[in-house]
């Protein structure tokens, strides 16, 4: 059974040296992510643990060999790799050279491993026609398989009217989106996570709680926008069994339904046609069954969240999955190479 998993990292020195200043400032928290007393925590090994971050952006340096090998290792055949690297925090006069020279890298690992890596752009969404212009040219002339966005494009979510643009290329070009999270605007940090021990309130702003619920928002602005009757053809990816999303879909539709909304269809009608999940590592069966049950199967596509996790336990627990081969097939491939128009 051939496993393509999605969520699966790099990181571009110059993005992150660039972007420095910025995250210092609004998530000076942030160097306490995946703590090493956090990760020093006995975890079981058939599923993925915590990685230390210094050893994770070490790994997530790795475009060529070393990723293979560690691939290889754990039977997985394909990554779609896309940038942690918050290029939207570069000063603006940097932005475009910096992210072209990352899709350029990226693109080239690709062209290296075209059976075994695929990647998705980074934009400039500094300058929103400079963003058109790269999604353009990293998906036409450099064969990337869509867009990720770790985090807001900026101060607001992507259904500011200034982003239009941006999502009107993705549809025409009818390549996915991942919404990937990042750290909490910092007045919502500040209030709603501030105020306990060090550790704590890192982990709880980010990936504890903060950022998948920032997350979640951003695919439900985007929905309460209309953005999807807009472009009907806009997909989105939405990682960690979607950021929360699905879990109150059924209240979100009691609550707003299309007489309060405006859209034509309620918001788990169209959470299913334009919004595909992952389990971003987090392997859980629980949590599994409910997405089959509430979004189906032909919706969910495999993400470990490489190397911020490990890889420990993925095949196995695809394969024990409680589902026929033809659904384990599905989630383990088909559902990818449909998305990004791979070869089968």
């Amino acid at each position: 059974m051939k496993l393509i998993c999605i969520e699966e990292h790099a990181v571009d020195a110059a993005i992150a040296q660039s972007a420095q200043r910025i995250v210092r400032q609004e998530a000076p928290y942030i160097g306490l992510q995946s703590s090493p007393t956090a990760v020093a925590y006995p975890r079981p090994s058939d599923r993925p643990g915590l990685v230390q971050l210094d050893e994770a952006i070490s790994l997530a340096s790795d475009l060529s060999e070393g990723r293979i090998k560690n691939m290889d290792e754990h039977d997985i055949d394909m990554q779609i790799v896309s940038y942690s690297s918050p290029g939207q925090l570069v000063p603006t006069d940097e932005a475009v050279t910096l992210t072209r020279a990352a899709n350029d890298r990226l693109a080239e690992a690709t062209r290296a491993h075209p059976t075994r890596l695929g990647g998705f752009a980074m934009l400039p969404w500094q300058d929103p026609a400079a963003a058109v212009d790269e999604l353009d040219r990293a998906v036409t002339d450099l064969g990337l398989k869509g867009v990720l966005l770790a985090g807001r494009p900026g101060h607001t979510f992507l259904d500011d009217a200034k982003y239009e643009r941006v999502l009107q290329k993705l549809n025409d070009l009818q390549v996915p989106l991942y919404l990937h999270p990042f750290y909490p605007l910092p007045q919502v940090q500040e209030v709603y996570y501030a105020g306990l021990r060090p550790e704590v309130t890192a982990q709880f702003s980010l990936g504890a709680w903060g950022w998948h619920n920032e997350a979640g928002i951003h695919v439900l602005r985007l929905i309460l926008s209309g953005a999807f009757e807009r472009f009907t053809s806009l997909q989105v990816i939405s990682g960690h069994w979607g950021e929360m999303v699905p879990f109150y879909l059924q209240r979100l539709d009691d609550v707003l339904p299309p007489t309060v909304t405006g859209l034509s269809t309620t918001i788990t009608e169209t959470y299913r046609n334009h919004v595909w999940v992952t389990p971003s590592g987090m392997f859980y069966e629980p949590h599994f069954e409910f997405i089959r049950s509430v979004i189906g199967l032909d919706r969910l596509i495999w993400a470990v969240d490489y190397p911020y996790l490990t890889l420990d336990g993925t095949r196995k627990f695809v394969e024990n999955l409680p589902i026929t081969e033809e659904e384990r097939h599905n989630v383990a491939h088909r559902n990818a190479e449909q998305l990004f128009g791979l070869p089968t």
